[in-house]
């Protein structure tokens, strides 16, 4: 069963509704203009497989791009923005225009939206169906040019496959970026070949904490697991064929104590004793940071010379250093990092973060690289040229922005969607504030405050998932959906103010949705709450009562 453009997810801009439909078959070609041929390749691995059809080329049409053939046809039209698409279906030709392979592969994925649920399986389960799509005209652009999702694999790993699956989750959401959180204090998640006990000792501990920090609980199964560099290499591939853009995080200087467990002179070991440190098993805030030394430096140089080589600068423009949540303390104790204050000329520990992120802010400047940092880099001030992930709140943003810097909104309030989505005991380790669906339908990436000249630096949103309390893919489906699909609206989609949106018109379209979940075999959180087995009685989670600020 095919359905209307009235069930799309995000919401296109505009549709004009045509005379009967056009019908798929096994003598339904697909032919594909210059540029556009992965766009088809994937149309023929995706819904080719879920259709049983080959799609095989237009006899005639080697070149592709004849519009008026019957059958598919893809092409590149450089008078659309580069993410805009136009979709016109008619009973003789399904024709996809974009502005770029981007904006074709983005119709495409409206494509399979439009031709039902069972175009989202992985193989055909009625041989003898007939695919129709309706007759329509779809003209569509993205809102915002960044639509992220952050993806924590550093407190739960996630093996590659599962990483792969989310990029085509993002995929089929139309998001284009994906923030990959590689390194933290309970496990460091990619292979550097010249520092190899980063993920000898690094990426392994010896149990975890089950449930929020203050739970009594304990796994006392070690965790652990990480990335080869020919998994990055495939994962950045992946990613790229769907056109989504990864941005690897490297934690730096805080977040870090996983690093220091490997490699113990990293740390102030004029303060601790970072001998005796190991990958940290517990959830918070360690106060163990990297010593501001040269050898740091030089160590974590080699470190992104390994990142920038993983990730080519056209698929990744951005690195992100985290920046965030660095404790001073053992900097105000340890004398090396008094010395090296007094040294700078700087004022206090703050500008000494400020410096440290400063040099990576030059490096990878020099490097044909941007560097963007969770909020606290502000602190101490804003190294050049940095973006900034507003994640405290929108005030780091708006200061950011007023400062000429870009901006990716995040906001914790809004889409951290490791905080629950309902009130009551049935949530399962319930963190944070309740976000509803309908609360995450009603964010709104730009604050009022800004200007419209000042508005222009905001890149755009991401959702943020920090998997503390999410120690499986199941876990992990069960945060993120179904909200990342109001989240992909809001970042998609243009909408009224948050007030006026019509959330019950998107309730009506996300039952669609939820059958393509379900072809997906995504374990999101039903309308009704969790199924039995979507529970955790007795695990302590650390939720929030009332509303949560807007700051």
């Amino acid at each position: 069963m095919s359905v209307t453009s009235a069930e799309l997810i995000p919401a296109p801009r505009r549709t004009t509704a045509g005379d009967g439909h056009h019908e798929l078959g096994d003598t339904t070609t697909l032919t594909a203009g210059p540029g556009t041929e992965g766009v088809a390749r994937w149309l023929r691995s995706t819904v080719g497989a879920a259709t049983g059809l080959a799609l095989p080329e237009h006899p005639g049409d080697s070149e592709g791009g004849d519009s008026d053939s019957p059958g598919i046809a893809l092409s590149v039209d450089p008078a659309l923005a580069p993410e805009a698409y136009r979709l016109t279906v008619d009973p003789h030709t399904v024709r996809i225009e974009g502005g770029s392979a981007a904006g074709v592969f983005w119709g495409a994925q409206t494509l399979r939206q439009l031709l039902g649920p069972d175009a989202f399986r992985r193989a055909p389960v009625d041989r003898g169906r007939k695919w129709t799509v309706p007759a329509t005209t779809i003209e569509d652009a993205p809102r915002f040019a960044w639509r992220g999702l952050m993806l924590d694999v550093s407190r739960h790993f996630m093996p590659k496959d599962g990483v792969l699956r989310y990029l085509d989750l993002l995929a089929a959401h139309k998001l284009n970026v994906f923030h990959f959180h590689l390194t933290d204090d309970q496990g460091w998640r990619i292979e550097i070949k010249r520092h190899p006990k980063l993920t000898e000792q690094g990426a392994w501990r010896a149990r975890t904490k089950f449930g929020h920090r203050a739970s009594p609980l304990w796994d006392e199964r070690p965790h652990g697991g990480y990335y080869t560099q020919d998994d990055i290499r495939e994962i950045v591939a992946y990613a790229a064929e769907r056109h989504i853009r990864v941005v690897p995080e490297i934690d730096v200087p805080g977040h870090s104590q996983s690093a220091i467990a490997a490699y113990p002179e990293l740390g102030n070991t004029d303060v601790v004793d970072t001998t005796s440190l190991t990958v940290w098993d517990n959830w918070g805030v360690t106060p163990n940071v990297l010593a501001p030394t040269d050898h740091t430096l030089r160590f974590y140089e080699g470190v992104f010379e390994e990142i920038l080589d993983l990730f080519p600068a056209d698929v990744s423009p951005f690195v992100h250093i985290g920046g965030d949540e660095c404790p001073k303390d053992q900097w105000r104790q340890s004398p090396a990092a008094q010395a090296r204050i007094a040294e700078l000329g700087l004022k206090d520990e703050d500008e000494l973060q400020s410096w440290f992120i400063r040099h990576f802010d030059t490096w990878l400047a020099e490097r044909g690289r941007r560097l963007i940092g969770w909020d606290e880099i502000l602190e101490g001030g804003l190294a050049p040229g940095a973006a900034v992930s507003s994640w405290r709140g929108y005030e780091g943003g708006i200061t950011a922005a007023r400062a000429g810097h870009d901006v990716v909104m995040c906001p914790e309030q809004h889409v951290y969607l490791d905080h629950r989505q309902a009130p009551g005991d049935d949530e399962p380790m319930p963190i944070g504030w309740v976000r509803t669906l309908e609360d995450v339908y009603r964010f709104e990436p730009v604050p009022p405050q800004l200007t419209e000249e000042e508005a222009r630096h905001v890149l755009g949103t991401q959702a943020n998932v920090w998997t503390e309390v999410m120690d499986s893919q199941a876990r992990v489906d069960y945060q993120v959906f179904p909200r990342l699909a109001a989240f992909a609206e809001v970042a998609w989609s243009t909408l009224p103010a948050p007030a006026e949106r019509d959330f019950p018109a998107f309730e009506r379209r996300m039952t669609a949705h939820y059958g393509r979940l379900d072809a997906l075999g995504v374990d999101y959180r039903p309308p009704t709450g969790p199924r039995p087995w979507q529970r955790r009685p007795g695990v302590l989670g650390r939720p929030i009562e009332g509303a949560p600020p807007n700051v």
